[in-house]
């Protein structure tokens, strides 16, 4: 490779988040030579470099990276079968159902970009639906779809009405470790009372670690099926979600929850930073 090439190469992986515009300015500076911003782009391609959209990830500081490397180490060397024993909770607030017949794309002449009917309608804030949900290695556990505010009393109820009855059908008489985040509404001092008069043991987790959890999988595959059915309706939306949840194959549950060590890994080589989930 040319050696305007490596320094270029160079320059970019230093300073990933820099718009083509600043990559150019900073080449014209450092060659002495008037190049372009094609040129750049070119040139950017021929270092096998490309520009991507960068993955959404949540902002983790030092403190809870360290406490994230250090909860890996500890559960480090829980066993797959201990893990299997978790009854894993976690809720989503991304559920939209859209407007009009069109997704992200449509089939169209150059001519036809504006043409009322190749529009993807959107609305400033479309309706969408909070659902609660239980699964573990066993089966999938109940779902429960709220609408408005929640609180920590309003979680206690979704706790006795969907929580408790998800937990004796999966596991029956075996112990389970219960799992949930750092919500407020979870950590409230009447939640954990809650929790420890009905003798619930709960899984002590650390802050900003859904890549930790494999329920936030299951998110990610039913927002995709709901995607590709495009409800029209809070209706269809609920009973997309619902029809989703409950087809979920126990297969993939086990290949989610057994991934889990590998997760515990990549928390550790990262030293407590985000990870691919």
């Amino acid at each position: 490779m040319p050696v305007i090439f490596r320094a270029l190469r160079r320059h970019c992986i230093t300073y990933r988040n820099d718009t083509v515009m600043e990559i150019t300015t900073w080449a014209q500076e450092y060659f002495q030579k008037t190049l372009s911003v094609n040129t750049i782009h070119r040139a950017i391609h021929c270092c096998r470099l490309k520009l991507y959209r960068s993955k959404k990830k949540p902002y983790i500081n030092r403190i809870q990276k360290r406490r994230r490397f250090l909860w890996a180490k500890d559960h480090l060397k829980w066993t797959v079968s201990k893990w299997k024993s978790v009854l894993w909770s976690d809720e989503s607030k991304t559920f939209f159902f859209h407007f009009g017949k069109l997704g992200r794309h449509v089939i169209r002449t150059k001519e036809d970009k504006d043409n009322p009917s190749c529009y993807q309608r959107s609305v400033q804030k479309p309706a969408s639906l909070m659902v609660w949900g239980y699964m573990s290695a066993c089966g999938m556990g109940s779902l429960h779809i709220w609408k408005g505010t929640i609180n920590a009393d309003s979680y206690i109820q979704v706790l006795e009405q969907h929580m408790l009855p998800s937990r004796r059908r999966l596991f029956q008489r075996r112990p389970c470790i219960f799992q949930h985040d750092n919500a407020r509404p979870h950590t409230a001092s009447i939640a954990m009372s809650w929790l420890h008069r009905r003798r619930i043991r709960v899984l002590k987790w650390p802050a900003c670690s859904p890549d930790l959890s494999p329920i936030e999988n299951i998110w990610r595959l039913i927002k995709r099926k709901v995607r590709q059915r495009r409800p029209k309706t809070v209706e269809q939306l609920e009973a997309c979600i619902r029809q989703d949840w409950d087809n979920i194959p126990i297969h993939k549950l086990k290949q989610l929850v057994s991934s889990i060590p590998r997760r515990l890994q990549s928390v550790i080589k990262r030293r407590g930073d985000a990870t691919q989930w």
